[in-house]
């Protein structure tokens, strides 16, 4: 009789989880995100190279974007390190976007969320007061297939733009 509840009970926590899961995740325009990128440009008013990694993970629900600095700290590892999940929120029809970098300290200002609109996702970044303290939009140009990245933060209730970085294909020919 033990047997038949646990596996009763079983059944239903797996039959919720089923249902819980949102379908796979197509999205073309993140598609246009995944591979090896060089990401050149102005960060904080200083040029910067990072390279750039990016796949879907997690049985495609997200897009995965390493972000590693060619730049070095003084114990000679990346200056700068990021990992970023880009991914779909069915409920409010609306991206996400969790952002997990070198700074640590996971807080409400770690994730952002875009309404779509054609090849630009512009993510908004809140406090837990729930401000406006950072956008960054990334922008697809197809004709080039490159990313434009612009990030602002907000200071004094204006747009101040802290990084203007192009991503552009990392060549992988030998």
């Amino acid at each position: 009789m033990r047997n038949i509840i646990k596996i009763t009970l079983l059944v239903i926590v797996v039959s919720f989880t089923i249902l819980a899961q949102q379908p796979t995740l197509k999205d073309s325009l993140l598609d246009h995100m995944t591979g090896y990128w060089i990401l050149q440009g102005t960060v904080a008013g200083q040029e910067t190279v990072h390279d750039i990694e990016s796949e879907w993970v997690l049985s495609h629900q997200y897009i995965l974007i390493r972000e590693t600095s060619r730049e070095k700290n003084t114990g000679g590892g990346p200056a700068y390190e990021a990992n970023v999940y880009l991914g779909w929120d069915q409920i409010s029809s609306e991206y996400v976007c969790i952002w997990i970098d070198i700074f640590g300290g996971f807080t409400s200002q770690s994730i952002g969320r875009a309404k779509p609109d054609d090849n630009e996702i512009h993510f908004i970044f809140r406090d837990s007061s729930n401000t406006d303290v950072f956008h960054t939009t990334f922008t697809y140009n197809n004709d080039t297939d490159t990313w434009q990245w612009l990030m602002d933060n907000i200071y004094k209730g204006k747009l101040q733009q802290f990084a203007n970085v192009k991503l552009t294909k990392k060549r992988t020919d030998k």
